[in-house]
């Protein structure tokens, strides 16, 4: 069970690393845009099913679940995640596409000061020699920072919800695969990938500060005002909307709208793929279903 765990936990890094640098691209899902959790439904289904928006890592004091997320988890009969984090072949996956294409090494892409840098601040506050990592896409080195971001010992809403499937023996699935999702990485440039962790490393308080009021925002479930305060954002990649938040969000909806034809689902996402026109509640609505807010 231990092993279980903190593989889910290095998955969860990885897809909060993504949740957070496509922030900037949030937009209002509609006019009744202050929910996080959502029943998907149409003429042909007859149980509904449920669309809720993660933040996939956060305090411990800053996670709850509402009786109504769990009464809907609980009468739904399958749990869909962006990953399939039960599955005992995702860790595998993870070490075939973490390293970078053509060889390419993090001492070449920053300068020998910046990797300097880099490499002190993985030693000292990380514990972890970055010589083993050289070959790793940046964005993973990125993504271990988040326990530094958050300042606290994290909980992630995606090994929740899975536990308590588990519990209840759900049958729990992805939208995408792990390798779809690590490709996404190889779209982005990685010296643009490896500027962004330094970014980060010397940009630590600031990100601290931007991620609690994300968070409290989050706990709002004002998805304008999450959008209006996250647009502005440092800590992301400019010009990436499409390939961090749009295909995938149209390569999802083909999926959700078969199972929620299959079987009653509850759906966890990570709150960034909600809204807008090109967003999983847009697309959705695009597609004949009703989709309402349940809070």
């Amino acid at each position: 069970m231990a092993k279980k765990w903190h593989y889910g936990r290095i998955a969860t890094w990885i897809i909060c690393f993504t949740h957070l640098i496509a922030y900037n691209t949030f937009s209002q899902a509609s006019e009744d845009s202050h929910s996080l959790l959502w029943e998907i439904t149409d003429d042909t289904t007859t149980e509904p099913s449920y669309l809720f928006g993660t933040i996939h890592l956060i305090c411990q004091g800053d996670i709850y679940y509402p009786d109504l997320l769990v009464e809907k988890l609980n009468t739904s009969k399958a749990l869909y995640l962006e990953i399939d984090m039960d599955d005992p072949g995702m860790m595998t996956a993870m070490a075939q596409h973490m390293p970078m294409k053509n060889n390419a090494r993090l001492p070449d892409l920053l300068s020998e000061d910046d990797y300097k840098q880099v490499a002190t601040f993985f030693k000292d506050s990380v514990g972890l020699n970055l010589s083993l990592f050289h070959h790793a896409k940046p964005f993973f080195l990125s993504s271990i920072l988040f326990n530094r971001v958050l300042g606290c010992q994290p909980e992630s809403y995606e090994l929740k919800l899975m536990a308590m499937a588990q519990k209840d023996s759900k049958e729990i699935k992805g939208l995408e695969t792990i390798e779809e999702q690590l490709a996404v990485f190889d779209s982005i440039p990685y010296h643009k990938q490896a500027e962004m962790l330094l970014y980060m490393i010397r940009n630590l308080p600031k990100a601290k500060v931007e991620f609690k009021e994300l968070v409290e925002v989050y706990k709002s479930q004002d998805i304008e005002k999450l959008r209006k305060i996250s647009q502005d954002s440092e800590f992301d990649f400019p010009n990436q909307e499409e390939i961090l938040l749009n295909s995938r969000n149209r390569n999802w909806i083909p999926v959700i709208s078969e199972q929620v034809k299959t079987q009653s689902t509850f759906f966890a996402m990570g709150a960034a793929h909600l809204g807008g026109e090109q967003g999983i509640i847009a697309l959705l609505r695009k597609a004949g279903f009703t989709v309402r807010p349940l809070y």
